[in-house]
């Protein structure tokens, strides 16, 4: 499993709304991430910083990708972009974050 971290950063003012939108998220966009391979993610909310933080465990890379392309994703960009610092193309701008440490298992 590949874990993913990355930020994308909310306009001003809109914190509340991205929420709204993702609950729930739409039944067909879950559908497109989890047969692409995305079997968790989680968005946090950085309130004072309007900075959303997203953590996401994939099966590989080229799947992740993909996901780009498939019209429901593209449908669910252009309803963000309203709320979200994104590209021409609607799709959010991420800084992916290098992972440093991860602890698994249990110490016992």
């Amino acid at each position: 499993m590949i874990r993913k971290a990355f930020l994308m950063k909310l306009l001003p003012g809109q914190a509340d709304a991205y929420q709204r939108r993702h609950n729930p998220i739409w039944p067909e966009l879950q559908k497109v991430l989890h047969d692409h391979g995305v079997h968790r993610y989680s968005i946090f909310l950085h309130a004072d910083e309007q900075t959303l933080f997203a953590y996401a465990e994939i099966e590989s890379e080229g799947k992740w990708q993909a996901i780009a392309s498939d019209p429901i994703c593209q449908k669910w960009w252009l309803s963000m972009s309203p709320l979200m610092e994104t590209h021409a193309d609607h799709s959010p701008i991420t800084e992916t974050m290098m992972e440093v440490f991860c602890l698994q298992g249990s110490t016992t």
